[in-house]
């Protein structure tokens, strides 16, 4: 059994590292789903108003609740799964929950890109609606994000993925990561 979770800032490149675990036959947890399906579930635009029925899951039920919330579908994909990885902690308390939960089967990686790299990642896959669309700003949903406690989170993380160079050598970085037992990547892998 191991859990791979994902953490870093809007834009930085989870969303890939999730497709690169698809492709490779790795089911994926997004945690990010259990907000859209929830703010859905409240009548709100999951578009616009994503970040807003975040904080309030984590106001009404704790700051782990997103966590808490994703551990029953992890929970069955480990059951036809050697591997699960989660798309999206955003928080040292979700670190906690994960740890708990799986100890040291659990691999924690920070992926990581700069703002300006970020910012256009965002405007081109025209996922989140912006502040001109009612949206938050990237540097507001930064102060948010991190308001939730990620950059404690990110410090935690077992390995670092810098996402700064061609999305092949991304995909490549994380496929070192998640075709390892442990999340690590080994110093020297052969071609896969």
């Amino acid at each position: 059994m191991h859990v791979i979770g994902t953490v870093g800032l809007p834009g930085s490149g989870k969303g890939e590292a999730a497709t690169v675990a698809r492709e490779d036959g790795i089911p994926v947890v997004t945690m990010g789903d259990v907000v859209r399906q929830e703010t859905a579930d409240r009548g709100l635009d999951p578009a616009k108003d994503h970040g807003t029925v975040a904080q309030a899951l984590r106001e009404e039920n704790g700051p782990a609740a997103i966590a808490e919330r994703s551990l029953p579908m992890i929970e069955d994909r480990l059951e036809d799964h050697d591997t699960v990885l989660v798309d999206g902690l955003r928080s040292d308390v979700e670190v906690d929950v994960f740890e708990e939960r799986f100890g040291d089967a659990f691999t924690l990686v920070s992926i990581e890109a700069p703002f300006e790299t970020r910012a256009e990642r965002i405007d081109e896959r025209g996922r989140d609606a912006g502040e001109a669309d009612g949206g938050e700003s990237l540097a507001a949903r930064d102060e948010r994000e991190r308001g939730f406690g990620m950059d404690d989170a990110m410090d935690r993380a077992d390995v670092v993925v810098e996402n700064t160079d061609s999305l092949a050598a991304f995909h490549e970085s994380i496929r070192s990561v998640i075709r390892t037992d442990d999340g690590k990547p080994a110093e020297a892998e052969a071609d896969p």
